[in-house]
């Protein structure tokens, strides 16, 4: 059975940081790309930051770039999500998902709340 586990999600200050986790059981870990979407209350879900399986390039959301890093140990099967800088409009339900070929696992969100 697939399981993505999120945490490390909280309410925070402007400017603040955070760092998300996921952490991955029931799959082969390193062949799977890893992403991050978040999504805010009336809005769709969208792509936060992406890790590629064994070389890990990553890429990111035009509003999270220079503040976030994704990063993955394969070892731990868990991806990660360093979010610095955090805005207001940062606040969302934060999803980890793992895809390779067809496959597609979503874990269940972390709520990461930024104040004013």
């Amino acid at each position: 059975q697939v399981q993505l586990v999120e945490s490390g999600g909280g309410l925070v200050q402007s400017g603040g940081s955070l760092r998300l986790s996921c952490a991955a059981s029931g799959v082969t870990f390193s062949s799977y790309r890893m992403s991050w979407y978040r999504q805010a209350p009336g809005k769709e879900r969208e792509l936060v930051a992406d890790i590629t399986s064994l070389s890990g390039i990553t890429k990111y959301g035009d509003s999270v770039k220079g503040r976030f890093t994704i990063s993955r140990d394969n070892a731990k099967n868990t991806v990660y999500l360093q979010m610095n800088s955090l805005k207001p409009e940062d606040t969302a339900v934060y999803y980890c998902k793992a895809a390779r070929s067809w496959y597609e696992f979503w874990g269940q969100g972390t709520q990461v709340t930024v104040s004013s």
